[in-house]
């Protein structure tokens, strides 16, 4: 598929933005719900435009939206019916819209430099919030999980944002699924799998995880987020041997995430000089996912394009 969002990320290493919700929570938002950064999208959309703003601000090219746990299952236990859900789902769109709208005429300057914005389609595990995202087998087949998928994907791609981030994958009965959701719709998406290793978060080898995605037409990019960073260098030579498309990296800073206590634990370990590695493994887009905020994003955007 060809598309304006894929002829750039062809031509030119591009800067993916950060963890919306430690943005959001540095801002003072409590994001102790079910739907995590999702339930702004009801109760206050200036703050997601705002957190976009900053890492558009700090240098991204390219923004994910609010979306990852929005869902019509998970809305519908807040009590908001299915027009009402695909609103706010649209408004997921619209607000990183918004935000690229600000930066071409805020600090971040140039009106000709295009900004992005990334569709997010977390997995079913997200929707489950309990951290199913990092284990996957959920006990649902493919068939199941894509009709799961397919009406959020279709409301996503027809708000138009440039490209649909299906992300955090942890296994490839999801990513089979996913690639038959997004067949038809019109917008381009990058697949990107939560890893552990060589192996994706269920298990499977990414050579055979990758190799889903190497003759599907709709994915522009694949690659890795919300996993160590140390991790990425590998999954990434993987990745572009395997399908020959640009790869996209975006770990989480190397803390752990505990689904219990609804925490993170240890230290960062997301550094300049992995960022580096990345690039030169053959990444063409990179930035971070929980835990990695404008700062570090800041730094990525500052390297010179052939680190």
């Amino acid at each position: 598929m060809t598309s304006d969002f894929a002829d750039a990320l062809a031509s030119g290493p591009l800067v993916l933005d950060g963890g919306l919700s430690n943005q959001l929570e540095a801002a003072g938002h409590d994001l102790g719900d079910a739907l995590w950064s999702a339930r702004l999208l009801a109760d206050d959309p200036e703050a997601i435009t705002r957190a976009h703003l900053a890492y558009f601000e700090a240098g991204a090219d390219v923004v994910i939206t609010s979306s990852y746990q929005a869902t019509f299952e998970g809305f519908a236990r807040r009590g908001i019916g299915g027009q009402r859900a695909a609103e706010l789902l649209a408004l997921s769109v619209e607000s990183a819209r918004e935000a690229a709208r600000r930066a071409r005429v805020g600090p971040a300057g140039g009106a000709g430099r295009r900004r992005w914005v990334a569709a997010s389609a977390g997995p079913y595990g997200a929707m489950l919030a309990d951290g199913s995202e990092y284990r996957g087998r959920y006990g649902l087949d493919v068939g199941e999980l894509e009709r799961f998928h397919r009406p959020r994907l279709e409301v996503l791609a027809a708000a138009r944002p440039d490209v649909l981030a299906l992300e955090t994958v942890p296994d490839t009965d999801e990513a089979v699924a996913l690639l038959r959701a997004v067949r038809g719709l019109g917008v381009p998406a990058w697949l990107s799998y939560t890893v552990d290793g060589d192996r994706t978060r269920a298990g499977r080898p990414l050579e055979e995880a990758f190799g889903l995605a190497a003759d599907a037409e709709e994915v522009v990019a694949v690659g890795v987020n919300c996993c160590a960073p140390g991790d990425v260098s590998g999954a990434v030579r993987t990745a572009a041997r395997v399908t020959g498309k640009p790869v996209v990296a975006y770990p989480n800073s190397g803390e752990v995430w505990d689904a219990r206590a609804r925490a993170w634990r240890g230290r960062s370990l997301f550094a300049p000089r992995l960022v580096r590695e990345w690039r030169a493994a053959g990444a063409r887009l990179v930035g971070g996912c929980c835990r990695v905020g404008p700062d570090a994003i800041r730094s990525i955007a500052s390297a010179p394009s052939s680190c």
